[in-house]
Protein backbone atom coordinates (compact mmCIF):
# COMPACT_ATOMS: atom_id res chain seq x y z
CA UNK A 1 0.00 0.00 0.00
CA UNK A 2 2.69 2.09 0.66
CA UNK A 3 4.29 1.70 -2.31
CA UNK A 4 1.41 2.35 -3.89
CA UNK A 5 0.49 5.28 -2.60
CA UNK A 6 4.67 6.73 -3.36
CA UNK A 7 3.57 6.08 -6.63
CA UNK A 8 0.43 8.10 -6.95
CA UNK A 9 1.94 10.78 -5.07
CA UNK A 10 5.29 11.07 -7.49
CA UNK A 11 3.01 10.78 -10.43
CA UNK A 12 1.09 14.15 -9.58
CA UNK A 13 4.06 15.53 -8.37
CA UNK A 14 3.02 16.10 -4.40
CA UNK A 15 6.08 14.17 -3.58
CA UNK A 16 9.89 15.89 -3.20
CA UNK A 17 12.17 13.69 -5.24
CA UNK A 18 14.53 12.88 -1.97
CA UNK A 19 10.89 11.40 0.28
CA UNK A 20 10.15 9.42 -3.23
CA UNK A 21 13.41 7.76 -3.00
CA UNK A 22 13.23 7.14 0.73
CA UNK A 23 9.25 5.32 0.14
CA UNK A 24 10.95 3.27 -3.14
CA UNK A 25 13.77 1.91 -0.69
CA UNK A 26 11.43 1.53 1.50
CA UNK A 27 8.84 -0.55 0.17
CA UNK A 28 12.07 -2.46 -1.52
CA UNK A 29 13.11 -3.57 1.79
CA UNK A 30 9.60 -4.66 2.36
CA UNK A 31 10.03 -6.80 -0.97
CA UNK A 32 13.23 -8.28 0.23
CA UNK A 33 12.22 -9.59 3.31
CA UNK A 34 8.64 -11.11 1.80
CA UNK A 35 11.23 -13.10 -0.02
CA UNK A 36 14.00 -13.71 2.57
CA UNK A 37 16.72 -11.25 0.35
CA UNK A 38 16.83 -8.36 3.22
CA UNK A 39 20.16 -8.03 5.35
CA UNK A 40 20.62 -9.72 8.37
CA UNK A 41 20.55 -8.10 11.67
CA UNK A 42 24.39 -8.58 12.43
CA UNK A 43 23.78 -8.34 16.19
CA UNK A 44 21.46 -11.31 16.00
CA UNK A 45 24.21 -13.72 14.30
CA UNK A 46 25.50 -16.69 17.19
CA UNK A 47 28.87 -16.02 19.24
CA UNK A 48 31.58 -18.03 18.86
CA UNK A 49 31.67 -18.57 22.29
CA UNK A 50 28.73 -19.71 22.22
CA UNK A 51 29.07 -22.28 19.44
CA UNK A 52 32.72 -23.07 20.09
CA UNK A 53 32.98 -22.78 24.11
CA UNK A 54 34.91 -20.06 25.73
CA UNK A 55 37.84 -23.14 26.48
CA UNK A 56 37.61 -25.18 22.73
CA UNK A 57 38.92 -27.74 22.86
CA UNK A 58 41.10 -29.80 20.19
CA UNK A 59 39.28 -32.50 18.07
CA UNK A 60 41.68 -34.71 16.04
CA UNK A 61 38.42 -36.60 14.21
CA UNK A 62 38.51 -33.57 11.67
CA UNK A 63 41.43 -34.89 9.72
CA UNK A 64 42.33 -38.23 8.76
CA UNK A 65 45.38 -38.84 11.51
CA UNK A 66 48.70 -38.59 10.38
CA UNK A 67 50.69 -41.72 9.52
CA UNK A 68 53.42 -42.92 11.48
CA UNK A 69 54.76 -45.57 9.96
CA UNK A 70 56.18 -46.29 6.37
CA UNK A 71 55.16 -49.68 4.19
CA UNK A 72 57.68 -51.86 3.45
CA UNK A 73 58.18 -50.76 0.01
CA UNK A 74 59.27 -47.30 1.79
CA UNK A 75 61.69 -48.07 3.93
CA UNK A 76 64.44 -47.08 2.38
CA UNK A 77 62.88 -43.72 2.08
CA UNK A 78 62.97 -43.33 5.93
CA UNK A 79 64.33 -39.99 7.05
CA UNK A 80 68.36 -39.67 8.11
CA UNK A 81 68.85 -38.96 11.64
CA UNK A 82 68.31 -34.97 12.33
CA UNK A 83 72.13 -34.59 13.63
CA UNK A 84 73.03 -36.48 10.27
CA UNK A 85 75.32 -33.89 8.01
CA UNK A 86 77.27 -35.07 4.80
CA UNK A 87 81.23 -34.77 4.86
CA UNK A 88 81.77 -35.94 1.87
CA UNK A 89 81.00 -35.93 -2.21
CA UNK A 90 79.80 -39.42 -2.91
CA UNK A 91 77.17 -39.13 0.12
CA UNK A 92 75.54 -36.19 -1.42
CA UNK A 93 75.37 -37.97 -4.67
CA UNK A 94 71.66 -38.77 -6.18
CA UNK A 95 71.88 -42.58 -6.98
CA UNK A 96 67.87 -43.61 -7.20
CA UNK A 97 65.15 -41.30 -9.02
CA UNK A 98 62.00 -42.37 -6.91
CA UNK A 99 58.51 -41.86 -8.82
CA UNK A 100 56.29 -41.09 -6.21
CA UNK A 101 52.04 -41.13 -6.04
CA UNK A 102 50.49 -38.21 -4.61
CA UNK A 103 49.26 -40.36 -1.53
CA UNK A 104 52.51 -41.69 -0.99
CA UNK A 105 54.14 -38.33 -1.17
CA UNK A 106 51.81 -37.11 1.45
CA UNK A 107 52.34 -40.47 3.75
CA UNK A 108 56.34 -39.57 3.77
CA UNK A 109 56.01 -36.32 4.42
CA UNK A 110 53.64 -37.30 7.61
CA UNK A 111 56.46 -39.60 8.48
CA UNK A 112 59.98 -37.92 7.64
CA UNK A 113 58.87 -34.26 8.20
CA UNK A 114 61.02 -32.25 10.72
CA UNK A 115 58.45 -29.52 11.41
CA UNK A 116 55.87 -31.28 11.99
CA UNK A 117 58.11 -33.43 14.74
CA UNK A 118 59.16 -30.21 15.86
CA UNK A 119 55.10 -29.28 16.49
CA UNK A 120 54.77 -32.84 17.75
CA UNK A 121 57.62 -31.52 20.49
CA UNK A 122 55.81 -28.66 21.31
CA UNK A 123 52.67 -30.29 22.01
CA UNK A 124 54.67 -32.44 24.28
CA UNK A 125 56.37 -29.26 26.27
CA UNK A 126 52.86 -27.92 26.46
CA UNK A 127 51.93 -31.25 27.77
CA UNK A 128 54.77 -31.21 30.21
CA UNK A 129 53.75 -27.77 31.15
CA UNK A 130 50.58 -28.91 32.50
CA UNK A 131 51.91 -31.24 34.31
CA UNK A 132 54.01 -28.50 36.31
CA UNK A 133 50.99 -26.40 36.73
CA UNK A 134 48.92 -29.12 38.25
CA UNK A 135 51.63 -30.18 40.91
CA UNK A 136 50.69 -26.92 42.23
CA UNK A 137 48.04 -28.89 44.13
CA UNK A 138 49.83 -31.63 46.42
CA UNK A 139 52.20 -30.47 49.10
CA UNK A 140 55.89 -30.38 49.04
CA UNK A 141 58.46 -32.13 50.85
CA UNK A 142 61.54 -30.70 51.10
CA UNK A 143 64.98 -32.60 52.89
CA UNK A 144 67.85 -30.81 54.12
CA UNK A 145 70.77 -31.95 55.85
CA UNK A 146 73.51 -30.13 57.84
CA UNK A 147 76.89 -32.59 57.89
CA UNK A 148 76.62 -36.29 57.17
CA UNK A 149 78.64 -36.14 59.40
CA UNK A 150 80.65 -33.53 60.45
CA UNK A 151 83.70 -33.42 62.29
CA UNK A 152 84.32 -30.40 64.81
CA UNK A 153 87.66 -29.93 66.80
CA UNK A 154 89.00 -27.06 68.02
CA UNK A 155 90.74 -25.73 71.37
CA UNK A 156 90.25 -22.30 73.13
CA UNK A 157 92.19 -20.17 75.37
CA UNK A 158 90.80 -17.37 77.69
CA UNK A 159 93.13 -15.64 79.59
CA UNK A 160 92.30 -12.97 83.06
CA UNK A 161 93.93 -10.00 82.99
CA UNK A 162 93.61 -9.85 86.78
CA UNK A 163 97.60 -11.79 87.73
CA UNK A 164 97.53 -13.89 91.03
CA UNK A 165 99.59 -13.20 94.31
CA UNK A 166 101.20 -15.12 96.92
CA UNK A 167 100.16 -14.59 100.41
CA UNK A 168 103.00 -14.92 103.19
CA UNK A 169 102.39 -16.73 106.07
CA UNK A 170 104.13 -15.31 108.49
CA UNK A 171 103.83 -11.94 107.25
CA UNK A 172 100.45 -12.01 106.05
CA UNK A 173 101.63 -9.92 102.65
CA UNK A 174 100.68 -10.36 99.20
CA UNK A 175 103.36 -10.73 96.42
CA UNK A 176 101.98 -10.40 92.91
CA UNK A 177 103.22 -13.69 91.04
CA UNK A 178 103.13 -11.91 87.55
CA UNK A 179 101.46 -15.20 85.46
CA UNK A 180 98.12 -14.53 84.23
CA UNK A 181 95.24 -16.98 85.28
CA UNK A 182 93.19 -18.26 82.35
CA UNK A 183 90.88 -21.01 81.12
CA UNK A 184 91.50 -23.78 78.63
CA UNK A 185 89.05 -25.17 76.75
CA UNK A 186 89.12 -28.19 73.71
CA UNK A 187 86.53 -29.51 71.27
CA UNK A 188 86.52 -33.18 69.47
CA UNK A 189 83.17 -33.82 68.56
CA UNK A 190 81.10 -35.74 65.40
CA UNK A 191 77.44 -34.61 64.57
CA UNK A 192 75.07 -35.74 61.96
CA UNK A 193 71.92 -33.28 61.73
CA UNK A 194 69.11 -34.10 59.24
CA UNK A 195 65.64 -32.04 59.02
CA UNK A 196 62.54 -31.99 57.13
CA UNK A 197 59.74 -29.96 55.76
CA UNK A 198 56.28 -30.75 54.41
CA UNK A 199 54.04 -27.88 53.22
CA UNK A 200 50.59 -27.82 51.98
CA UNK A 201 48.72 -24.34 50.41
CA UNK A 202 45.11 -24.91 51.17
CA UNK A 203 44.20 -21.49 50.46
CA UNK A 204 46.31 -20.33 47.27
CA UNK A 205 44.35 -18.08 44.79
CA UNK A 206 47.31 -18.39 41.67
CA UNK A 207 46.85 -21.98 41.62
CA UNK A 208 43.31 -22.48 39.69
CA UNK A 209 44.22 -19.48 37.01
CA UNK A 210 47.28 -20.91 36.57
CA UNK A 211 46.69 -24.09 35.89
CA UNK A 212 43.94 -23.00 33.45
CA UNK A 213 46.22 -20.99 31.33
CA UNK A 214 48.37 -24.14 31.12
CA UNK A 215 45.18 -25.94 30.11
CA UNK A 216 44.55 -23.83 27.76
CA UNK A 217 48.27 -23.59 26.16
CA UNK A 218 48.33 -27.23 26.04
CA UNK A 219 45.00 -27.34 24.42
CA UNK A 220 46.33 -24.23 22.18
CA UNK A 221 49.53 -26.45 20.92
CA UNK A 222 47.14 -29.17 20.20
CA UNK A 223 45.38 -27.12 17.43
CA UNK A 224 48.99 -25.82 16.14
CA UNK A 225 49.40 -29.40 15.45
CA UNK A 226 46.45 -29.86 13.53
CA UNK A 227 47.15 -26.62 11.59
CA UNK A 228 50.31 -27.71 10.96
CA UNK A 229 48.94 -31.28 9.53
CA UNK A 230 46.61 -29.32 7.22
CA UNK A 231 49.38 -26.94 5.84
CA UNK A 232 51.61 -29.97 5.44
CA UNK A 233 49.24 -31.95 3.29
CA UNK A 234 48.42 -28.60 1.47
CA UNK A 235 52.13 -27.44 0.78
CA UNK A 236 52.75 -31.49 -0.51
CA UNK A 237 50.09 -31.44 -2.63
CA UNK A 238 51.13 -27.95 -4.10
CA UNK A 239 54.35 -29.18 -4.72
CA UNK A 240 53.24 -32.39 -5.85
CA UNK A 241 51.32 -30.37 -8.69
CA UNK A 242 54.16 -28.10 -9.40
CA UNK A 243 56.24 -31.09 -9.90
CA UNK A 244 53.69 -32.26 -12.87
CA UNK A 245 54.04 -29.33 -14.10
CA UNK A 246 57.05 -28.90 -14.64
CA UNK A 247 56.92 -32.33 -16.14
CA UNK A 248 54.43 -31.43 -18.59
CA UNK A 249 56.57 -28.16 -19.19
CA UNK A 250 59.72 -30.64 -20.09
CA UNK A 251 57.55 -32.87 -22.44
CA UNK A 252 55.94 -29.98 -24.26
CA UNK A 253 59.87 -28.43 -24.95
CA UNK A 254 61.19 -32.17 -26.15
CA UNK A 255 58.02 -31.48 -28.46
CA UNK A 256 58.64 -28.19 -29.52
CA UNK A 257 62.33 -29.26 -30.66
CA UNK A 258 61.18 -32.27 -32.24
CA UNK A 259 58.78 -30.01 -34.31
CA UNK A 260 61.28 -27.97 -34.76
CA UNK A 261 64.69 -30.56 -35.80
CA UNK A 262 61.50 -31.81 -38.22
CA UNK A 263 61.13 -28.65 -39.76
CA UNK A 264 64.98 -27.69 -40.09
CA UNK A 265 64.89 -30.70 -41.85
CA UNK A 266 62.17 -30.10 -44.22
CA UNK A 267 63.11 -26.57 -44.85
CA UNK A 268 66.69 -27.76 -45.58
CA UNK A 269 65.78 -30.67 -47.81
CA UNK A 270 63.73 -27.83 -49.39
CA UNK A 271 66.73 -25.71 -49.67
CA UNK A 272 69.19 -28.00 -51.45
CA UNK A 273 65.95 -28.91 -53.77
CA UNK A 274 66.11 -25.00 -54.81
CA UNK A 275 62.42 -24.45 -53.94
CA UNK A 276 62.95 -22.67 -50.84
CA UNK A 277 65.07 -19.68 -49.54
CA UNK A 278 67.92 -19.94 -46.77
CA UNK A 279 65.54 -17.58 -44.88
CA UNK A 280 62.96 -20.24 -44.50
CA UNK A 281 66.18 -22.34 -43.22
CA UNK A 282 67.53 -19.55 -40.55
CA UNK A 283 63.45 -19.15 -39.21
CA UNK A 284 63.54 -23.08 -38.84
CA UNK A 285 66.83 -22.52 -36.91
CA UNK A 286 66.25 -19.70 -34.86
CA UNK A 287 62.73 -21.63 -34.08
CA UNK A 288 64.87 -24.78 -32.86
CA UNK A 289 66.90 -22.12 -30.64
CA UNK A 290 63.99 -20.61 -28.98
CA UNK A 291 62.69 -24.44 -28.27
CA UNK A 292 66.06 -25.93 -27.01
CA UNK A 293 66.02 -22.56 -24.55
CA UNK A 294 62.44 -23.26 -23.20
CA UNK A 295 63.49 -27.02 -22.98
CA UNK A 296 66.46 -26.22 -20.91
CA UNK A 297 64.34 -23.60 -18.58
CA UNK A 298 62.20 -26.77 -17.71
CA UNK A 299 64.74 -29.06 -17.05
CA UNK A 300 66.19 -26.51 -14.86
CA UNK A 301 62.71 -25.75 -13.20
CA UNK A 302 62.19 -29.67 -13.23
CA UNK A 303 65.16 -30.26 -11.02
CA UNK A 304 64.84 -27.30 -8.80
CA UNK A 305 61.27 -28.18 -7.66
CA UNK A 306 62.09 -32.22 -7.39
CA UNK A 307 64.64 -31.21 -5.23
CA UNK A 308 62.20 -28.91 -3.14
CA UNK A 309 59.92 -31.80 -2.41
CA UNK A 310 63.17 -34.30 -1.35
CA UNK A 311 64.01 -31.04 1.26
CA UNK A 312 60.24 -31.96 2.51
CA UNK A 313 59.92 -35.19 2.49
CA UNK A 314 63.41 -34.85 4.46
CA UNK A 315 64.41 -38.29 2.06
CA UNK A 316 67.63 -39.95 2.51
CA UNK A 317 70.39 -37.48 0.45
CA UNK A 318 71.23 -39.51 -2.57
CA UNK A 319 67.20 -39.95 -3.66
CA UNK A 320 65.06 -37.84 -5.72
CA UNK A 321 61.61 -38.09 -5.89
CA UNK A 322 59.91 -38.00 -9.27
CA UNK A 323 55.99 -37.81 -9.85
CA UNK A 324 54.65 -41.24 -11.25
CA UNK A 325 51.46 -39.71 -12.86
CA UNK A 326 51.44 -36.81 -15.16
CA UNK A 327 48.90 -34.25 -14.11
CA UNK A 328 45.43 -35.20 -14.56
CA UNK A 329 42.39 -33.15 -12.84
CA UNK A 330 41.54 -34.47 -9.58
CA UNK A 331 37.98 -34.35 -9.83
CA UNK A 332 35.08 -31.44 -8.83
CA UNK A 333 33.84 -29.84 -5.67
CA UNK A 334 30.78 -30.41 -4.84
CA UNK A 335 29.59 -28.07 -1.71
CA UNK A 336 28.56 -24.51 -2.80
CA UNK A 337 30.50 -21.53 -1.75
CA UNK A 338 28.10 -20.50 1.09
CA UNK A 339 28.43 -24.32 2.46
CA UNK A 340 31.78 -23.80 2.03
CA UNK A 341 32.07 -20.88 4.43
CA UNK A 342 29.73 -22.23 6.81
CA UNK A 343 32.23 -25.17 6.74
CA UNK A 344 35.52 -23.29 7.57
CA UNK A 345 34.40 -21.37 9.93
CA UNK A 346 33.31 -24.39 12.14
CA UNK A 347 36.32 -26.54 10.91
CA UNK A 348 39.42 -24.41 10.92
CA UNK A 349 41.62 -24.19 14.18
CA UNK A 350 43.10 -21.02 13.76
CA UNK A 351 39.62 -19.31 15.27
CA UNK A 352 39.44 -22.03 18.34
CA UNK A 353 43.05 -20.49 19.09
CA UNK A 354 42.01 -17.09 19.26
CA UNK A 355 39.08 -18.19 21.93
CA UNK A 356 41.89 -19.97 23.97
CA UNK A 357 43.93 -17.13 23.47
CA UNK A 358 41.28 -14.75 25.24
CA UNK A 359 41.17 -17.65 27.95
CA UNK A 360 44.96 -17.63 28.21
CA UNK A 361 44.71 -13.60 28.79
CA UNK A 362 42.08 -13.96 31.28
CA UNK A 363 43.29 -16.46 33.60
CA UNK A 364 46.99 -14.80 33.14
CA UNK A 365 44.73 -11.29 34.30
CA UNK A 366 43.68 -13.94 37.75
CA UNK A 367 47.10 -14.95 38.25
CA UNK A 368 48.11 -11.17 38.33
CA UNK A 369 45.93 -10.39 40.88
CA UNK A 370 47.00 -13.58 43.27
CA UNK A 371 50.15 -11.17 44.06
CA UNK A 372 48.02 -9.03 46.48
CA UNK A 373 45.82 -12.11 48.20
CA UNK A 374 46.30 -14.16 51.00
CA UNK A 375 47.94 -17.74 51.10
CA UNK A 376 47.29 -19.77 53.80
CA UNK A 377 49.41 -23.08 54.31
CA UNK A 378 49.68 -25.56 56.96
CA UNK A 379 53.37 -27.08 57.23
CA UNK A 380 54.77 -29.62 59.46
CA UNK A 381 58.88 -29.38 60.35
CA UNK A 382 60.93 -32.19 61.76
CA UNK A 383 64.32 -32.09 62.73
CA UNK A 384 66.75 -34.80 64.04
CA UNK A 385 70.67 -34.71 65.05
CA UNK A 386 72.64 -37.09 66.62
CA UNK A 387 76.54 -36.48 67.98
CA UNK A 388 78.79 -38.15 69.72
CA UNK A 389 82.27 -36.59 71.77
CA UNK A 390 82.61 -32.97 74.01
CA UNK A 391 82.79 -29.20 73.04
CA UNK A 392 83.93 -26.67 75.42
CA UNK A 393 85.62 -28.65 78.09
CA UNK A 394 88.60 -28.18 80.42
CA UNK A 395 89.34 -31.79 80.83
CA UNK A 396 90.18 -33.80 77.17
CA UNK A 397 87.16 -34.68 75.56
CA UNK A 398 85.57 -38.44 75.97
CA UNK A 399 84.88 -40.24 73.36
CA UNK A 400 82.10 -42.06 75.02
CA UNK A 401 79.82 -38.80 75.90
CA UNK A 402 77.22 -39.29 73.03
CA UNK A 403 73.17 -38.16 71.94
CA UNK A 404 70.77 -37.54 70.39
CA UNK A 405 67.59 -35.06 69.82
CA UNK A 406 64.72 -34.07 67.57
CA UNK A 407 62.04 -31.72 67.09
CA UNK A 408 58.80 -31.42 65.20
CA UNK A 409 56.13 -28.64 64.61
CA UNK A 410 52.71 -28.56 63.03
CA UNK A 411 50.99 -25.26 62.12
CA UNK A 412 49.68 -22.57 59.95
CA UNK A 413 51.57 -20.11 58.42
CA UNK A 414 49.90 -17.05 56.14
CA UNK A 415 51.57 -14.53 53.82
CA UNK A 416 49.58 -11.28 52.08
CA UNK A 417 51.36 -8.91 50.19
CA UNK A 418 48.84 -5.90 50.55
CA UNK A 419 50.15 -3.28 48.71
CA UNK A 420 52.27 -3.61 45.79
CA UNK A 421 52.37 -0.02 44.22
CA UNK A 422 49.56 -1.19 41.85
CA UNK A 423 51.59 -3.74 40.30
CA UNK A 424 49.07 -6.11 40.12
CA UNK A 425 46.41 -4.19 39.44
CA UNK A 426 48.21 -2.79 36.39
CA UNK A 427 49.25 -6.37 35.23
CA UNK A 428 45.60 -7.62 35.12
CA UNK A 429 44.16 -4.70 33.28
CA UNK A 430 46.99 -5.58 30.74
CA UNK A 431 46.30 -9.01 30.22
CA UNK A 432 42.52 -7.76 30.01
CA UNK A 433 43.33 -5.35 27.15
CA UNK A 434 45.24 -8.66 25.59
CA UNK A 435 42.26 -10.85 25.59
CA UNK A 436 40.39 -7.56 24.22
CA UNK A 437 43.00 -7.50 21.58
CA UNK A 438 42.15 -11.34 20.91
CA UNK A 439 38.95 -10.80 20.61
CA UNK A 440 39.43 -8.22 17.47
CA UNK A 441 42.42 -10.56 15.60
CA UNK A 442 39.00 -13.41 15.80
CA UNK A 443 37.33 -11.26 13.50
CA UNK A 444 39.89 -10.42 11.53
CA UNK A 445 40.71 -14.33 11.20
CA UNK A 446 36.62 -14.51 10.36
CA UNK A 447 36.80 -12.28 7.79
CA UNK A 448 40.55 -13.58 5.96
CA UNK A 449 38.94 -17.22 6.28
CA UNK A 450 36.26 -16.29 4.49
CA UNK A 451 38.44 -14.43 1.82
CA UNK A 452 40.91 -17.18 1.34
CA UNK A 453 37.92 -19.69 0.78
CA UNK A 454 35.81 -17.21 -1.43
CA UNK A 455 39.51 -16.56 -3.91
CA UNK A 456 40.17 -20.19 -3.74
CA UNK A 457 36.31 -20.93 -5.36
CA UNK A 458 36.50 -18.20 -7.80
CA UNK A 459 39.60 -19.16 -8.87
CA UNK A 460 38.53 -23.03 -8.89
CA UNK A 461 36.00 -21.56 -11.33
CA UNK A 462 38.20 -19.43 -13.35
CA UNK A 463 40.35 -22.65 -13.68
CA UNK A 464 37.70 -24.35 -14.83
CA UNK A 465 36.72 -22.49 -17.47
CA UNK A 466 40.54 -21.97 -18.61
CA UNK A 467 40.86 -25.59 -18.75
CA UNK A 468 37.84 -25.61 -21.64
CA UNK A 469 39.16 -22.72 -23.49
CA UNK A 470 42.50 -23.65 -23.70
CA UNK A 471 41.94 -27.46 -24.46
CA UNK A 472 39.93 -26.62 -27.47
CA UNK A 473 43.20 -23.71 -28.17
CA UNK A 474 45.12 -26.82 -28.13
CA UNK A 475 42.91 -29.02 -30.50
CA UNK A 476 42.75 -26.31 -32.67
CA UNK A 477 46.54 -25.67 -32.76
CA UNK A 478 47.57 -29.11 -32.85
CA UNK A 479 45.31 -29.24 -36.89
CA UNK A 480 46.65 -25.89 -37.55
CA UNK A 481 50.20 -27.03 -37.17
CA UNK A 482 49.59 -30.62 -39.38
CA UNK A 483 47.51 -28.22 -41.62
CA UNK A 484 50.89 -25.79 -41.90
CA UNK A 485 53.65 -28.86 -42.21
CA UNK A 486 50.83 -30.44 -45.38
CA UNK A 487 50.91 -27.13 -47.20
CA UNK A 488 54.53 -26.30 -46.81
CA UNK A 489 55.23 -30.22 -48.06
CA UNK A 490 53.41 -29.38 -51.03
CA UNK A 491 54.95 -25.88 -51.56
CA UNK A 492 52.24 -23.42 -50.72
CA UNK A 493 53.21 -21.13 -47.61
CA UNK A 494 56.28 -20.64 -46.20
CA UNK A 495 58.37 -21.90 -42.81
CA UNK A 496 57.21 -18.51 -41.26
CA UNK A 497 53.99 -20.12 -41.02
CA UNK A 498 54.72 -23.20 -39.81
CA UNK A 499 56.98 -21.50 -37.20
CA UNK A 500 54.04 -18.92 -35.81
CA UNK A 501 51.95 -22.56 -35.79
CA UNK A 502 53.88 -24.26 -33.71
CA UNK A 503 54.82 -21.05 -31.11
CA UNK A 504 50.85 -21.14 -30.86
CA UNK A 505 50.69 -25.03 -30.46
CA UNK A 506 53.38 -24.04 -27.24
CA UNK A 507 51.69 -21.92 -25.68
CA UNK A 508 48.52 -23.52 -25.72
CA UNK A 509 49.98 -27.04 -24.34
CA UNK A 510 51.45 -24.39 -21.55
CA UNK A 511 48.33 -22.51 -20.70
CA UNK A 512 46.32 -26.11 -20.63
CA UNK A 513 48.85 -27.01 -17.79
CA UNK A 514 48.71 -24.08 -16.23
CA UNK A 515 45.23 -24.62 -15.94
CA UNK A 516 45.08 -27.49 -15.03
CA UNK A 517 47.65 -26.73 -12.42
CA UNK A 518 45.62 -23.54 -10.94
CA UNK A 519 42.61 -26.13 -10.37
CA UNK A 520 43.99 -29.16 -8.07
CA UNK A 521 45.64 -26.44 -6.53
CA UNK A 522 42.44 -24.85 -5.72
CA UNK A 523 40.92 -27.70 -4.76
CA UNK A 524 43.36 -28.59 -2.68
CA UNK A 525 43.29 -25.02 -1.13
CA UNK A 526 39.49 -25.25 -0.44
CA UNK A 527 39.99 -28.97 1.15
CA UNK A 528 42.54 -27.38 3.89
CA UNK A 529 40.44 -24.00 4.13
CA UNK A 530 37.05 -26.03 4.44
CA UNK A 531 38.28 -28.83 6.83
CA UNK A 532 35.93 -30.89 3.31
CA UNK A 533 36.74 -33.94 1.66
CA UNK A 534 33.74 -33.98 -0.68
CA UNK A 535 35.24 -34.22 -4.26
CA UNK A 536 34.03 -36.14 -7.11
CA UNK A 537 37.05 -37.85 -8.49
CA UNK A 538 36.90 -37.90 -12.75
CA UNK A 539 35.75 -41.02 -14.02
CA UNK A 540 38.66 -43.34 -15.61
CA UNK A 541 39.92 -42.02 -19.11
CA UNK A 542 39.74 -44.86 -21.98
CA UNK A 543 42.88 -44.57 -24.10
CA UNK A 544 44.15 -46.45 -26.99
CA UNK A 545 47.02 -48.74 -26.29
CA UNK A 546 49.20 -46.69 -28.47
CA UNK A 547 50.08 -43.00 -28.34
CA UNK A 548 49.26 -41.72 -31.80
CA UNK A 549 52.62 -40.10 -33.71
CA UNK A 550 52.50 -36.53 -34.65
CA UNK A 551 52.58 -35.72 -38.46
CA UNK A 552 56.27 -36.14 -39.39
CA UNK A 553 58.04 -36.58 -36.04
CA UNK A 554 57.63 -39.90 -35.24
CA UNK A 555 60.35 -40.90 -32.40
CA UNK A 556 62.83 -38.03 -33.97
CA UNK A 557 65.83 -38.13 -31.27
CA UNK A 558 66.61 -35.32 -29.42
CA UNK A 559 70.80 -34.63 -29.84
CA UNK A 560 72.33 -33.59 -26.06
CA UNK A 561 73.73 -30.18 -26.49
CA UNK A 562 77.41 -29.94 -25.10
CA UNK A 563 78.54 -27.79 -22.15
CA UNK A 564 80.08 -25.04 -22.80
CA UNK A 565 81.46 -22.70 -20.10
CA UNK A 566 79.69 -18.79 -19.72
CA UNK A 567 82.75 -17.15 -21.22
CA UNK A 568 82.91 -19.86 -24.27
CA UNK A 569 78.93 -19.50 -24.80
CA UNK A 570 79.32 -15.75 -24.53
CA UNK A 571 81.64 -15.01 -27.91
CA UNK A 572 79.93 -17.86 -29.67
CA UNK A 573 77.85 -14.37 -30.87
CA UNK A 574 81.11 -12.29 -31.21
Amino acid sequence: MLRTAAGLLLAAGVLPVCFADVARAQANAESDSADGSALIDQTTLPSAVDLKGSRPQADPSVLPPAATTLPESMESLQAPPSLALPDQTNQVRIRELRPLTLAEVEQLAEVNNPNLKAVVSQVQQAKSGLRAALARWYPTLDLSANGLPQYLGGEQQNFDQRRTENINPVTGESTPTGVPAGVRTTTSRWSANFGARLNWNLIDPGRVPEIAAARDTYERSREAYLIALRELRLQVALDYFTLQRRDEQVRIGQQSVRASIVSLRDARARFQAGVATKLEVLEAITQLARDQQLLTNAIGDQAEVRRSLAATLDLPQDVTPTAAAPARVIGTWIPSLQESIVAAYAFREELDQLLLDISINNSNANLSLSAVQPVLSIFNNFSTQRFQGEANVVNPPEDQVYGWSFDNAVGLSASWNIFDGGRARARYRQNKQRAEESRFNFATQRNTIRSEVEASFYELRESQQDIRTTAREVLSATESLRLARLRFQAGVTTQREVVDNQRDLTNAQVRYADAVLNYNGSLAQLRRRTGLDQVQSCPAIDLPAEKPEELGVGQVLIEPTPYRSSCEASQMGV
